[in-house]
């Protein structure tokens, strides 16, 4: 790896641990150099503001939760075994990367530009756009549809992950986000689906078969990854998307 990779590397593996390090307090570039062991003059050489720091750190949250989901919408063909892995994944990658939770509910960029926040609600609504469009192809798929209308079902499933990422937040990681989630997604799904009856609401079944023509696969599926990080840790670990669903900088 090229010196000036691996720097900027280690500039944010320092950011990500400050992060958990020190939950609540604002990290300022001065206190971020003296952990990398540089100037701050350094640390600008590599990176032009904190706010790009930043900027790098949610790429890289973004990178590594969607090469995952691909994988489990390559391995698994239910929409119950989908949802509930993608959501499984989320929850795990906050817990084992506890300063990048951090980002993920905004609290640690408060007192920062605007942008940042803009970005981090991009990456999680894409994460729900995703379990909309599983929730949208199990009519199809599996002549299952929700209780609910498609929008409120796929906001009652990520608003259940999103809660327990800020509970873990809240109690300075010490309230595990995952522990108990499999007797509560198995709640959920006790009344989530109803069957669609073989050859009823024909307009509606056509309709929804063109949307899944349109958008199947991952949600905004041609965005590019940008940074190298975000495969270094597991490209082979998502079995079920369970078994190795953190990966980061831990």
């Amino acid at each position: 790896m090229p010196r000036n990779v691996q720097r900027r590397q280690q500039i944010l593996e320092a950011l990500a641990q400050m992060l958990e390090d020190n939950p609540g307090d604002r990290i300022t570039t001065a206190r971020l150099a003296a952990r990398v062991g540089v100037s701050e003059a350094a640390l600008y050489r590599h990176f032009p503001s904190k706010a790009k720091m930043f900027e790098e750190l949610i790429q890289f949250i973004e990178d590594t939760l969607f090469q995952r989901i691909a994988l489990i919408l390559q391995e698994e063909g239910e929409a119950v075994a989908r949802c509930n892995h993608i959501l499984y994944l989320l929850i795990t990658f906050a817990e084992r990367n506890p300063g990048i939770s951090r980002l993920l509910t905004g609290e640690a960029l408060t007192g920062e530009t605007e942008r940042l926040r803009h970005r981090v609600n991009q990456v999680l609504d894409r994460v729900e756009t995703q379990i909309r469009q599983v929730l949208r192809e199990a009519e199809l798929r599996e002549a299952l549809r929700p209780m609910l209308p498609l929008p409120e079902a796929a906001n009652l499933l990520f608003s259940c992950a999103e809660g327990r990422i800020s509970q873990f937040v809240r109690s300075e990681f010490k309230r595990s986000p995952s522990e108990g989630w499999d007797q509560q997604y198995s709640f959920l799904m006790g009344h989530f689906f109803r069957e669609v009856p073989s050859g009823g609401s024909g307009t509606g079944t056509a309709a929804v078969e063109e949307e899944v023509k349109a958008g199947s696969g991952t949600a905004y599926a041609g965005e590019s990854s940008a940074v190298d990080a975000a495969s270094s840790d597991g490209e082979d670990a998502t079995s079920s998307g369970r078994e190795s669903a953190g990966g980061g900088f831990s």
